[in-house]
């Protein structure tokens, strides 16, 4: 038989670990206003289904996997009772380490991430070929949206004012094109991806500066989640 005081240490070990990893990983930790009570339910959601998974999974298993199956019942039901706010948690701090020094900025508005790709760093001018210096980057962002498969992923291009509109909309929709493009070769399912192109439309800074329209000429990935596929 299963020792009730071995279940009920393995069932506190996965709880505190799920606890752990949800505070510890969520870069917002010390940003307390709008989002401040997020993290917390999170935790808790996480640690009740956590409890859970732990009871079903030591119970599913054979008596020899009964402690692998009461962790790995925990790790599961955790993430799925703490829905996908726990799951844009992991995956927007896997985003952080690996783009850290690329130049891509990740911006985060609730469940919503949008990474952030410079023109001048992903295109040269007037050109939708991406620069062979970016690849690496992008193989890694491939590698990412291949292990958390659960969002959409929008690829929008953008342009500064300078030049003729319709060139713009057009040069804007192939860039967004070639990093779709880039991305599927890489395995990254199509069907995820939508792409359109901006040209000038949406703009984030002043056209009238050269910095400005440098802001301006930018690929963004919006990422969300898949409808229905939390609720």
């Amino acid at each position: 038989m299963f020792k009730l005081s071995t279940s009920r240490t393995l069932i506190a070990t996965s709880i505190f670990a799920l606890l752990a990893g949800c505070a510890s990983n969520n870069p917002y930790d010390n940003q307390q206003g709008q989002q401040g009570g997020s993290s917390n339910k999170t935790a808790i959601y996480g640690g009740l289904g956590a409890l859970g998974g732990a009871v079903v999974g030591a119970a599913s298993s054979s008596k020899k996997d009964r402690k692998k199956g009461a962790l790995i019942g925990a790790a599961v039901a955790g993430a799925a009772g703490a829905g996908y706010g726990y799951y844009v948690d992991k995956q927007e701090a896997e985003l952080r380490r690996s783009m850290q020094g690329t130049g891509i900025d990740i911006q985060r508005d609730g469940d919503n991430l949008t990474l952030v790709m410079p023109g001048n760093v992903t295109f040269a001018t007037d050109s939708a070929s991406i620069s062979g210096n970016f690849y690496g980057t992008l193989n890694n962002l491939a590698q990412s949206f291949n292990q958390y498969d659960q969002n959409t992923i929008e690829i929008v291009g953008h342009t500064d004012s300078t030049g003729p509109y319709q060139h713009n909309i057009n040069l804007s929709q192939r860039r967004a094109q070639s990093v779709a493009d880039y991305m599927r070769n890489q395995g990254v399912n199509g069907m995820r991806m939508n792409i359109s192109g901006a040209g000038p439309n949406q703009p984030v800074a002043d056209n009238n500066t050269a910095q400005g329209r440098q802001q301006n000429r930018r690929v963004e990935i919006n990422l969300r989640p898949i409808p229905g596929a939390y609720q």
